[in-house]
């Protein structure tokens, strides 16, 4: 993680922030309050939100928060009360991104960002680009385009997109896709892959692009060859 990444926790106690402030000093750290940032400072944005908050529900923070421009993009985590599998649906289904259970605290929240400083970045495409029709994903440049126009997909939706794209015409189910995009070690119900599935499906038919996945039944997802044309 870049020395000017920022980490925005709701209701944090100042033990916590203080914390955090003397074992990562490289680290922006600041309450995660109504009134939110205008513009990040360029590096990446962390938010941890709790499921209960003093006037709201921690889901409607997280829709708050991908509605807001400084923070849309950012990668958020909820944290669980209990960690019951339909809390965590709910969570990923309002936008967050993953979740723990709580408590939070600075060993907790460090040992969350660890994780992802130390994780791999996934595995460059054999090819230079990949496609499906009109539909263009740049796996080095991490784009994918429709008819030439951007599409904006947030990183889990985009290397599930990529993974289908590069295994066409295989169908995979909810563990291997677990597995393919690095979360096996934080999600124990296969149906939060539904969710993700469902958010890449909504993400490229609202900005005018085809579901190109087919659903199989008891078994998992699939994307189908187009048939080639003379």
């Amino acid at each position: 993680m870049s020395a000017n990444a920022t980490i925005l926790i709701t209701a944090p106690a100042p033990t916590l922030l203080q914390g955090l402030r003397r074992r990562r000093p490289d680290l922006s750290v600041a309450p995660l309050e109504d009134g939110l940032p205008l513009a990040a400072d360029g590096g990446p944005v962390w938010c941890f939100v709790d499921w209960l908050l003093p006037d709201r529900s921690g889901l409607e923070m997280v829709r708050h928060l991908r509605e807001a421009r400084a923070t849309r993009d950012s990668h958020i985590t909820m944290v669980l009360e209990s960690g019951e599998p339909d809390e965590k649906r709910r969570a990923l289904r309002a936008g967050a991104d993953d979740y723990l259970v709580g408590p939070l605290n600075a060993e907790r929240l460090l040992e969350r960002l660890a994780t992802y400083e130390a994780k791999p970045a996934a595995p460059p495409s054999t090819r230079s680009r990949l496609t499906h029709g009109e539909l263009v994903l740049d796996p080095a440049a991490h784009q994918v385009r429709y008819q030439g126009r951007l599409l904006t997909l947030r990183p889990n939706e985009l290397r599930l997109l990529a993974h289908f794209l590069e295994n066409p015409d295989q169908v995979f189910s909810r563990a291997a896709l677990i597995e393919r995009i690095g979360k096996d070690d934080e999600v124990t119900d296969e149906r939060t892959v539904d969710v993700w599935v469902g958010r890449l499906r909504r993400g490229l038919v609202a900005q005018g692009a085809p579901d190109p996945l087919r659903t199989v039944r008891s078994a998992g997802y699939v994307l189908d060859s187009l048939p080639e044309t003379d």
